[in-house]
């Protein structure tokens, strides 16, 4: 999907290619430190435990803000707007967010409150405790599906960043801050559901917090990157996309680059013009005497 999209703003596909060599694992490395630092009481007890992605996973935001960090450095370095590339990203973004949210399922973790809804979740016994429910929880059956909840809305918002981006006028990057936006007010309601370990302040899980304050900066990211003036974003480097300049007369063209100047390619004739003095026969036309190398 983000080479398709990024193709179409008249990016190199194969540059998300090689952006993605770099943002995932630095993605994989800041969801794992913000997982710790949010939630130091589920770090396994073991010397690696701070590393072992595997049991207890990765924090969403952390994994967005240093992967985040690293494609915009990897992005500069080649020459093309983060801005625009991040616009191309976000559907994708949260696609893949709502196709990890499967894993919880499999997991059987990341659950909600009980709940007697037709689509209510039975989550076995071991589950619930290895979850860190509060005990009263402990012998309900059925759950919320708050990762299948996640999942429709992850989708869906990704289809009205797709409808906004080809409907409206959207500038760079809007749609990436109504990704901030939409997914962290999203998260707010997810987090009033969720019954799994964290860490609370005055009754609220901390990643409440966080999701608050993020969707008033996505909010105000956008208005602010809709309000200021136009600009020109390269998808392209500049090496890449600006035409070759004409090469003065007085110097040899540049290597590599054709000079067409109009002259006429055929050689001289063997005889001169009538009228044609010695001198002009002596000295070869400016025109003639550049090379193509």
């Amino acid at each position: 999907m983000t080479r398709r999209r990024w193709r179409a703003v008249g990016g190199d596909p194969e540059l998300v290619g090689d952006i993605a060599l770099w943002v995932v694992p630095a993605g994989i490395i800041g969801g794992r430190i913000y997982f710790d630092i949010t939630t130091p009481m589920d770090i396994p007890h073991v010397w690696y435990g701070v590393f072992a992605v595997w049991s207890g996973g990765l924090g969403i935001w952390g994994g967005v803000l240093v992967g985040g960090l690293v494609g915009v450095w990897r992005l500069r370095r080649r020459g093309v707007s983060p801005a625009l590339f991040a616009d191309a990203m976000a559907p994708g973004l949260l696609v893949a967010q709502g196709i990890g949210r499967i894993g919880n399922y499999f997991n059987q973790e990341l659950f909600g409150r009980p709940t007697t809804l037709p689509w209510g979740l039975e989550i076995p016994y071991q589950y619930r405790v290895s979850g860190g429910i509060p005990a009263r929880y402990l012998n309900a059956s059925t759950f919320q599906p708050t990762f299948l909840y996640e999942l429709i809305f992850d989708v869906a918002w990704a289809g009205v960043l797709i409808w906004l981006g080809h409907h409206r006028k959207i500038k760079p990057p809007g749609l990436f801050a109504l990704y901030v936006f939409g997914y962290s007010a999203y998260r707010i309601f997810e987090e009033s559901l969720r019954v799994d370990s964290s860490v609370y302040i005055l009754g609220l899980r901390l990643n409440t917090y966080i999701a608050s304050v993020l969707t008033v900066i996505g909010a105000v990211w956008f208005y602010r990157t809709q309000r200021r003036p136009a600009r020109t974003y390269a998808a392209r480097p500049a090496s890449a996309t600006e035409p070759a300049e004409p090469a003065d007369d007085a110097s040899p063209p540049r290597s590599g680059v054709a000079a067409d100047t109009g002259a006429d390619d055929s050689p001289p004739p063997d005889d001169a013009a009538p009228g044609a003095s010695p001198e002009a026969d002596a000295q070869p036309s400016r025109n003639s005497g550049q090379a193509t190398s």
